[in-house]
């Protein structure tokens, strides 16, 4: 069978299962936070029984080992039913899944990932106060000692920015074990429990409504050394594997979902009168053509990995074709929507493409700062793609 043939059956096949199974007015139904989490354990445990929750895991796990273009297929029927995005477990299902299945040792696999399928919530225990943009300026320290007969470290800190993290079971947790060297070489890589005693997190209540992102504080926390991922001190580079599946597999999905929500500005040229408004119709054009281009970009990254020829940069460019083209979406539809759309609907948790439009376009903005800001991103892509002269430290008035 051809592979469009392939695909248009595959396509078919989701279709009607989410046409069964994808919650109705769940947007309704999420407007507290208890709701909220319902909905989306409710909703992944459907998607791990009807196979479509982890396309992009190994072909030995359920509903795993999709093809690129069956993973398109599965997140652009995702969106064009309207179904809730996997908010509560992306960071489980991409984040923790990519560090485990890239570094972690084959006990620590078999230990964690099953309990993700089962609905096990992880959060990322990565920015701090003063290490956001530069991730590797962090300071919460990890001491290595013994107590009652176990090894483990001893951490003490604060992170933020830490999404769902009030409702996470784990997390993946950068920590400062030595000051010796350069910033990046005494990083070291944990999974800590979240309920160790010495845990304790604060939601942060956002601009529009959410409390998407908390506050870690970590007081005398003792993690076993055994729930290290990699060596000592060796950490920053489990942490690209962690960031680059953000970069890559992450925005994958978002790049497609973001396409097949297009749907939602061009019932917002219908409803209000623009059809025949030709710089409407080149803003939407323009719209459409810079989604399908950071779809490109997206597949072209991941084709690269999987062929072993990924170069330091093109994560970056993922990540901010993606960025910009995301506020291209929500600032057309915040124009379009007229006075009607200048409100902020009350909202709990909200997606990036919901039609919300001003709880969209200020979540699109975080979008440049989160998994690396733009300006980070540009750096590198200048620095270790291009050859540019590195950015000077400091500056001097003549």
């Amino acid at each position: 069978m051809r592979e469009e043939d392939t695909l248009d059956a595959l396509r078919t096949e989701v279709r009607g299962w989410m046409e069964k199974n994808a919650p109705k007015d769940w947007r309704d139904a999420s407007r507290t936070q208890d709701d909220f989490v319902a909905t989306q354990r409710s909703w992944f445990a459907k998607l791990v029984e009807g196979g479509y929750a982890i396309p992009h895991w190994p072909a030995d796990w359920p509903g795993g080992g999709r093809s690129l273009a069956e993973q398109k297929v599965i997140y652009e029927e995702l969106a064009r039913i309207d179904a809730p995005r996997l908010l509560l477990s992306f960071v489980s299902t991409y984040h923790a899944f990519a560090t485990l299945h890239e570094c972690a040792s084959a006990e620590q696999k078999a230990k964690y990932l099953p309990r993700i399928l089962k609905g096990e919530t992880w959060c990322q225990g990565f920015s701090e106060p003063g290490a956001g943009s530069d991730l590797a300026a962090l300071k919460t320290k990890a001491v290595r000692e013994t107590r009652d007969g176990r090894e483990v470290y001893v951490v003490n800190g604060q992170k933020v920015w830490s999404t769902m993290a009030q409702f996470a079971d784990m997390c993946l947790l950068l920590v400062r074990t030595s000051n010796d060297g350069p910033k990046q070489a005494g990083i070291t890589y944990l999974l800590m429990d979240m309920k160790t005693p010495g845990v304790s997190v604060s939601p942060i209540n956002q601009i529009q409504g959410d409390e998407e992102f908390a506050e870690i504080f970590l007081d005398n926390v003792a993690i076993p050394v055994e729930q290290r991922v990699g060596e000592e001190g060796k950490g920053w580079a489990v942490a690209q594997a962690t960031l680059a599946s953000e970069r890559g597999l992450t925005l994958m999905e978002l790049s497609y979902r973001m396409r097949g929500a297009l749907w939602r500005v061009a019932e917002l040229i219908r409803k209000n009168g623009y059809e025949n408004d030709a710089g409407v119709l080149r803003d939407f054009g323009g719209l459409v053509t810079q989604v399908d281009a950071v779809c490109a970009i997206a597949d072209q990254f991941l084709d690269n990995r999987i062929k072993g020829i990924e170069r330091v940069g093109d994560a970056s460019i993922v990540k901010n074709a993606y960025s910009r083209a995301l506020r291209a979406y929500s600032l057309l539809g915040l124009r379009l929507g007229g006075m009607d759309e200048q409100y902020l609907a009350p909202i709990t948790f909200g997606d990036l493409n919901t039609g919300n439009w001003m709880a969209d376009f200020m979540n699109s903005y975080a979008w440049t700062i989160a998994g690396g800001s733009e300006e980070v991103q540009r750096n590198i892509i200048a620095e270790r793609m291009l050859e540019l002269p590195r950015e000077p430290k400091t500056w001097v008035l003549a």
